[in-house]
């Protein structure tokens, strides 16, 4: 199964896919840095929104939420899921708002998908260009030198079709500005097992180079990688949060 195709085909199953994932806690750890660094404002757009599970997070915190994201199926469901909430097959490289937002949300490594250097930067530009007066932009993202090819993270989950096993991880060659996404899912129904492979083209950056491309939008603030407490980066961790606030 090449390219996206995992995202069109089997979208039905991303949430199952998903399953091991807290959404609770990272849509209330984001909350709190946009009450530490934001404006207090409630609006709320979601890049790379999938089928919206961080949406339905920020409504019931009291937020006006939205959600973009470039597969059609996954904002179909996201749709069932928020009906109050608007969403919009867009490119989050180059998107547009009818009124600036109070926070930016992208979740999931999803940062990455711009697949360039070239369009990280305008991914930036344009939420720079989306948030109003002290908006916020918060997103997770992996330093390409930290990358550990040999390192999976994998999950069982039974689903009416069968038991499924999906494992994902990290490749990065050791140059340049592409990494990848590597998934396989496994599903055993009636005695019989199918196996899919996907790779997904990523952008690869440090950290270093990161925050240069956010400086000149951003007042950025890095923490580490855990959705229960708040902790500054270490400096030497290869996952962090990024809390930016526009200046």
């Amino acid at each position: 199964m090449p390219g996206n195709a995992l995202y069109t085909d089997l979208s039905g199953y991303y949430d199952l896919m998903c399953a091991d994932i807290d959404y609770r806690a990272q849509s209330h750890c984001v909350h709190r840095l946009q009450q530490l660094f934001g404006n207090a404002g409630t609006g709320h757009l979601d890049l790379a929104c999938g089928t919206g599970p961080h949406v339905r997070h920020f409504i019931d915190a009291g937020y006006r939420s939205s959600g973009l994201d470039i597969n059609q199926p996954m904002l179909d469901r996201a749709a069932l899921r928020c009906p109050e909430a608007r969403f919009s097959r867009q490119d989050m490289c180059g998107f547009r708002v009818s009124e600036p937002v109070d926070l930016i949300t992208c979740f999931l490594y999803s940062i990455h998908y711009s697949a360039s250097i070239e369009r990280l930067e305008a991914c930036i530009a344009s939420v720079h260009g989306a948030l109003g007066v002290g908006g916020v932009f918060c997103f997770n993202a992996v330093d390409k030198n930290r990358i550990d090819n040999d390192s999976f993270v994998s999950h069982t989950a039974r689903h009416d079709d069968g038991l499924f096993h999906f494992s994902s991880g990290w490749h990065y060659r050791g140059a340049g500005e592409r990494q990848s996404l590597r998934l396989r899912i496994e599903r055993t129904a009636a005695g019989d097992t199918q196996v899919w492979h996907d790779e997904h083209p990523m952008v690869a950056v440090s950290f270093a180079a990161l925050l240069e491309l956010l400086a000149p939008y951003f007042e950025v603030h890095v923490f580490e990688h855990e959705y229960d407490r708040l902790i500054p980066w270490d400096g030497a961790s290869g996952n962090a949060l990024f809390a930016c606030v526009k200046i």
